[in-house]
């Protein structure tokens, strides 16, 4: 008996010294997936990596969506796309405390990894500390705090991950922010990102592209089609936070309708009183569009942002109307012309309309029709054909 009992415990010695020699780091390495919010910033979710460190007694997140919201140019480097992201550290308590607070779920996938991938992994993130490599030329699409985390974990494992399509394979980047967008009831934030970002958003994405969402991230490493990439899936907190969506009337399409309807029947109507409230209408909608097409042209040449160049919505919001606008009652033959021009182009735009390289946004065809019917009825008065 005493004779077993010894190589009993020879055997398990032997079996934990094995098991120390293979994986002496003592680490564990997972990708953290937060669910949506409700803000606009936090509606595609959040992605964060998790480093436990048994030898150093610590549980660390690096998270590479932080940025310094206290810098006195901060809108302007925002707007200009110069503002600069860094990785930051902080314990895994308090980052799952925060998004708990918050009503976020948090879903962990521990890693795959060798001793050696675990470290080069940790170094990896400890080099990106530093002051002069923290910081990053921040991209909603190609260089996020998402696809930062995937290119550490594709560069260091071995072989390196083959990642899957995780949605339809010619899903476009607009169709893929209009699936949570659309989910959220977000219509007026979703005009707001029609009227920016221009035809590189219509772009298919590859199948690397597509992991610029966290839960294509995550999905994506599920499926990994050349070695199983993670150990294990847990849920550390589930999702609390109910989105309140109150379905509300007032859409862009439906108030753009409206705005159509009003000055469609305010053109036929004789009388002085309204004649004036038309007029200053016609002023309001050529200068307003007219300044959205010198923001496009500036949001195209002005800004480091990829996705806002070749931006098709200049062909309504032409900024010369910025101009015309404050000719609107010149009987001068160059502004006749301009309107007369400017009215036939519109019409052409629609025409085409399904036929441009960019998804324009369909809550804008009665805005322009708007625009039509008022240039038609103001080159006709002109013309004293009215």
């Amino acid at each position: 008996m005493k004779k077993f009992i010894r190589f009993f415990i020879l055997l398990t010695f032997a079996f934990l010294l094995k098991a120390s020699a293979q994986d002496s780091s003592r680490l564990r390495i997972s990708l953290l997936t937060c669910t949506p919010g409700n803000e606009l910033y936090s509606i595609f979710g959040h992605s964060a990596i998790r480093i436990i460190d048994s030898n150093n007694v610590n549980d660390l997140v690096f998270n590479y969506g932080t940025f310094n919201f206290n810098d006195e140019e901060f809108y302007i480097k925002f707007i200009k796309g110069k503002l600069k992201y860094f990785v930051s550290v902080q314990q895994t308590e308090d980052f799952i405390y925060s998004y708990t607070e918050e009503g976020r779920g948090i879903t962990e996938q521990i890693l795959n990894l060798s001793e050696q991938e675990k470290n080069n992994i940790k170094h990896a993130l400890i080099e990106n500390l530093k002051e002069e490599n923290k910081y990053y030329q921040y991209d909603f699409f190609y260089d996020n705090c998402t696809t930062r985390l995937r290119d550490i974990i594709s560069k260091n494992k071995q072989p390196n991950p083959i990642l899957p399509y995780v949605m339809p394979e010619k899903t476009r980047f607009r169709q893929a922010i209009y699936m949570y967008l659309n989910k959220s009831e977000q219509h007026w934030s979703k005009l707001g990102i029609d009227l920016l970002l221009g035809a590189k958003t219509d772009k298919i994405m590859s199948a690397e592209e597509q992991e610029f969402l966290p839960e294509n991230l995550m999905n994506a490493l599920d499926h990994c089609t050349n070695q199983k990439l993670v150990s294990e899936k847990v849920q550390l907190t589930p999702p609390t936070f109910v989105n309140q969506i109150s379905k509300s009337l007032f859409t862009p399409n439906f108030c753009f309708w409206i705005f159509f309807a009003v000055m469609f029947s305010l053109s036929f109507v004789k009388n002085k009183f309204v004649s004036i409230i038309t007029t200053g209408l016609d002023f309001t909608i050529l200068f307003f569009t007219g300044a959205l097409g010198i923001l496009f042209i500036f949001m195209w040449f002005g800004t480091d942002h990829i996705m806002t160049k070749n931006n098709y919505n200049l062909l309504w919001a032409l900024p010369t109307n910025f101009i015309a606008a404050f000719f609107i009652k010149s009987k001068l033959k160059i502004i006749r012309n301009y309107f007369v021009f400017l009215a036939f182009f519109l019409s052409l735009v629609l025409l085409c309309w399904n036929f441009l390289p960019q998804q324009l946004n369909v809550s804008l065809i009665p805005i322009i029709l708007a625009i039509i019917v008022r240039l038609y009825r103001v080159t006709s008065q002109k013309l004293n054909l009215t």
